[in-house]
């Protein structure tokens, strides 16, 4: 992962408990998960749009019979 070994994952782990405490790593974990959903889901939307953007620029720019 991201190449780091399990020993310094254990590291990190160590040092956000000791600076954050055992009740606070679960609410820190929580809002990280909900800012990298928030993240992915404005990603997919714009997507969309530039998808739909496309497509209609497509449909317009072709000539009439």
């Amino acid at each position: 992962m991201f190449g780091l070994g399990t020993q310094e994952i254990i590291v990190i782990f160590l040092v956000l408990l000791l600076l954050f405490g055992g009740k606070k790593l679960p609410e820190l974990a929580r809002g990280l998960g909900k800012g990298i959903r928030e993240f992915k889901k404005a990603t997919t939307e714009i997507e969309e749009d530039i998808k739909s953007a496309s497509e209609i620029e497509e449909k317009s720019s072709k000539p009439k019979e």
